[in-house]
């Protein structure tokens, strides 16, 4: 837990996390974090979600580009006014079924916004006319600052990867970062009464007691 917590807080590649956990005299080869952030991430996130905080009522949702095996790739990414990550979706295409799957999804994390404020993609009227008629939808690019400055952390954090192989690679550690940024921005009921410094390595020691 520690060598996956380390992975997706930090922007460290999983030569950086071997070398780390060497110098604690833990052996332990590239590979195996890797291996270790691929399997226990879903678990971690899947274990966090019944502590989550209701998302708030305005939503803001955008797409930005990653690049998986050398071809772009899209991931759909929303937050809420207060910051939480709702939900993401990393996928090969940007249209109306993508979007589809990726708003079908973040409406199960329970409260339906009241207005959301997208880019704009030609699709996203046309979706959230099915899904959401009751929204305000707002598409004016210039009002979507705070998904763009959110986009702008994970970009950070995937940077030292040189490159994805998989996008379920790239769904798995969008997830576990966007679990990190919500314990960390307090989110949820972990480790709530910890050091916010500390709280982090708290709720990751209350969520592998449930894994």
């Amino acid at each position: 837990m520690l060598a996956v917590r380390w992975y997706l807080r930090f922007a460290l590649s999983y030569r950086d996390v071997e070398e780390l956990l060497a110098e604690r005299g833990l052996k332990v080869d590239h590979v195996t974090v890797y291996r270790w952030v691929q399997r226990f991430t879903p678990l971690l996130v899947d274990a966090a979600r019944p502590c989550w905080h209701r998302p708030g009522d305005r939503w803001f949702v955008d797409e930005t580009y990653v690049k998986v095996a050398g071809r772009w790739t899209y991931l759909y990414r929303a937050v809420d006014q207060h910051g939480q990550v709702i939900d993401v979706l990393a996928s090969t295409r940007r249209d109306q079924a993508a979007a589809r799957k990726f708003f079908t999804a973040a409406l199960t994390h329970g409260r339906r916004p009241v207005e959301i404020t997208t880019g704009k993609a030609p699709v996203h009227p046309r979706v959230l006319d099915e899904l959401l008629p009751e929204a305000c939808h707002v598409d004016a690019a210039r009002e979507n600052n705070r998904i763009e400055a959110d986009h702008s952390r994970l970009k950070a954090r995937l940077r030292p990867m040189r490159g994805l192989k998989r996008l379920r690679s790239v769904q798995r550690i969008s997830a576990g970062h966007a679990l990190v940024q919500n314990i960390r921005r307090g989110h949820d009921e972990l480790a709530i009464d910890t050091d916010p410094h500390l709280r982090l390595a708290a709720a990751f020691t209350e969520l592998t007691l449930t894994i």
